[in-house]
């Protein structure tokens, strides 16, 4: 019976080692699936990084550009605004002058008029060319 017992004894160890290597291989693979699984999600992981960084590159570059372009108008606007305000203070100070001398016009014109009597007067007629002044 020593024999038979060592025997099986033997062989149980053989399957239970057998068995073991059988769970290790198993477990390596599953390792291995995992590392190799979590490669290929990493590498997902650095493409989706740099297709947003590269979006946002873009969007930068498209914003500058657009900014360029902004400043440039409001440059040129102001530039016009400059201009408009220049050109403003011209024409008030053309509209001062134009109002001084309607201002004399008037006056002469009420002189003459509250003064016509006296010219008819010391004139005793009044020329044609006066005519108008003479009403």
């Amino acid at each position: 019976m020593d024999a038979s017992s060592g025997n099986s004894s033997g062989t149980a160890q053989i399957q239970n080692s057998h068995s073991e290597d059988k769970l290790q291989d198993l477990m390596d693979q599953r390792k291995r699936t995992r590392m190799q699984s979590n490669r290929e999600s990493a590498r997902r992981s650095r493409m989706k990084k740099q297709k947003r960084l590269d979006d946002l590159s873009a969007q930068i570059a498209q914003l500058r550009n657009k900014n360029s372009h902004i400043l440039t108008s409001l440059n040129l606007t102001t530039q016009d605004c400059m201009k408009m305000e220049a050109e403003n203070l011209v024409l008030k100070a053309q509209f001062v002058e134009l109002s001084e001398r309607l201002q004399s016009l008037n006056e002469i014109l009420n002189y003459i008029k509250s003064n016509s009597n006296r010219m008819f007067e010391d004139f005793q007629g009044c020329p044609e060319s006066l005519m108008y002044f003479c009403q």
